[in-house]
């Protein structure tokens, strides 16, 4: 793993309200931790298979954490409220990422509101660690809100989108 891809999951656990993140992959091992005085703790191991033991590199990181609590404290009461009608369905983020409406700045939004979808219609992206992850609506029917802006920053298992099924 590059430290670019490691700086750029510091970046994301640290401006999300997550308080720990660990992560596995091909013998590497990345632990983020947010302590009480609000920085980020990360530590990163690389195990490789040969002949030789060798010992693990561990790399110590320590970066501020932004306070944005209100934002999302705002996100929380609109979803709470609109999710009171049980006949709607709630597409989620299956990722931490950034929400993009759009392929791109000069295309038109995936869907708006009143927008029709079937359960393989493409709803959004969400860009994760350079990955530009397209989101399925997973359902029939019709989008009645969007529940984050073009742009933002999106958390595992957040609302996306409310749409009415058929």
């Amino acid at each position: 793993m590059k430290i670019q891809e490691i700086r750029e999951i510091i970046k994301l656990v640290d401006q999300s309200s997550l308080d720990e993140f660990l992560y596995e992959s091909e013998g590497t091992k990345i632990k983020l931790k947010k302590n009480e005085k609000g920085f980020v703790n990360s530590t990163s191991e690389t195990f490789e298979s040969s002949s030789i033991i060798e010992q693990p590199r561990q790399v110590e990181v320590k970066a501020p954490v932004a306070q944005e609590a209100p934002k999302q404290q705002v996100v929380e009461e609109a979803t709470t409220e609109s999710v009171v009608d049980s006949s709607l369905h709630t597409i989620i983020s299956p990722m931490v990422g950034t929400f993009y409406q759009s392929s791109s700045p000069d295309t038109a939004a995936y869907v708006e509101v009143g927008t029709k979808v079937s359960a393989d219609s493409i709803v959004c992206i969400v860009e994760a660690m350079k990955l530009f992850n397209e989101i399925e609506a997973e359902i029939d029917g019709q989008v009645v809100e969007i529940l984050v802006k073009d742009g933002q920053l999106v958390e595992y298992g957040q609302p996306l989108f409310l749409v009415k099924g058929n």
